[in-house]
């Protein structure tokens, strides 16, 4: 019997395969760990291990658009949460809301006096100074500012200047006095006719002067400093969204008209148009002397509205 043993199997050594071996090698989708990258990879690159950023800022949600609106331009009991880029565009589009709420305010103050046997004159006086006690006195001083700063004929750096300091020039009081003054008066006679005619009247001023604000926030006009509310809120809202902010505004202020006739809902559209455009001579003209927006430019562009609808608004 042959006793001599039987020579063992070769057993498979995938780990000893020579090196030339390598291109018999099933090709597989991914390459193996420490291996080299071969010149003829495919052309596209492989994809990354991580999802790309958004091509677009996320969008804050309306209700801190609402709190930042409010919590800005009023002194109205609503605590912000947020004060980002992106809560400073749903705010500035929410505008209006807070124009809307602080015209309702003035016209319920100005309804209560008339209902007590107070005159026109009363009520509009009230109606007036309402929308000041609600953001503190802040736009009838940032016009202030804003008529001293451009009224003194100096740089830009100097104006600016002038501008931040605490005190009211002449420029400053002769703006306010006569603003003040046509408001009151347009109130009044809006007023002598009934009490819905000033309460649209409220309503319409405050609504137009803060989307006055929203076209001055939009995308291509500075902020003339690199602080304050002007550097917070500038440049936050596109093109596209302040034009259908203004749209809307014009179209709200004409509908609110409609009980009164076709030729009121004519005026309410021409007088929120006409608040908007003076409002832009306005900007216009601050971008132009001062190289952008400052908190001081929206106070002035909010009251330069309000009082251009007003005014337009006892035609006819």
């Amino acid at each position: 019997m042959d006793t001599t043993p039987e020579p063992p199997q070769p057993q498979p050594q995938p780990s000893a395969r020579p090196p030339e071996a390598g291109p018999e090698r099933p090709e597989s989708s991914e390459p193996s760990e420490g291996a080299e990258q071969q010149p003829d990879r495919p052309e596209h690159p492989p994809r990354p291990g991580y999802d790309p950023p958004p091509a677009h800022a996320p969008r804050a949600p309306w209700g801190d658009g609402v709190r930042f609106a409010f919590g800005t331009l009023t002194v109205l009991p609503v605590r912000g949460t947020r004060w980002d880029r992106e809560a400073a565009h749903a705010g500035m589009l929410c505008a209006p809301l807070a124009g809307l709420a602080v015209g309702l305010c003035a016209a319920a103050v100005g309804g209560v006096l008339l209902f007590l046997g107070g005159g026109a004159l009363l009520a509009a006086v009230a109606t007036a100074a309402i929308p000041a006690v609600l953001t503190r006195g802040l736009h009838l001083d940032g016009l202030a500012d804003t008529a001293d700063g451009l009224g003194s004929g100096k740089p830009a750096e100097d104006a600016l200047r002038i501008m931040k300091r605490s005190d009211i020039g002449p420029f400053g009081v002769i703006t306010l006095l006569f603003v003040l003054l046509g408001q009151v008066a347009a109130l009044a006679e809006l007023y002598g006719q009934d009490w819905a005619h000033g309460a649209v009247g409220a309503a319409v001023a405050g609504v137009a002067a803060r989307c006055a604000l929203t076209l001055a926030a939009r995308v291509g006009v500075p902020a003339a400093r690199p602080e304050g509310l002007g550097a917070a809120v500038a440049g936050s809202v596109p093109w596209r969204s302040a034009g259908v902010v203004a749209a809307v505004t014009v179209v709200g202020c004409a509908v609110v008209a409609v009980p009164f006739g076709p030729y009121a809902v004519v005026r309410n559209a021409f007088a929120a148009l006409a608040a908007l455009a003076a409002a832009e001579l306005l900007l216009h003209h601050c971008h132009r002397r001062l190289g952008g927006v400052t908190g001081d430019v929206f106070g002035a562009l909010a009251e330069t509205a309000a009082t251009t609808a007003l005014v337009v608004l006892t035609f006819g």
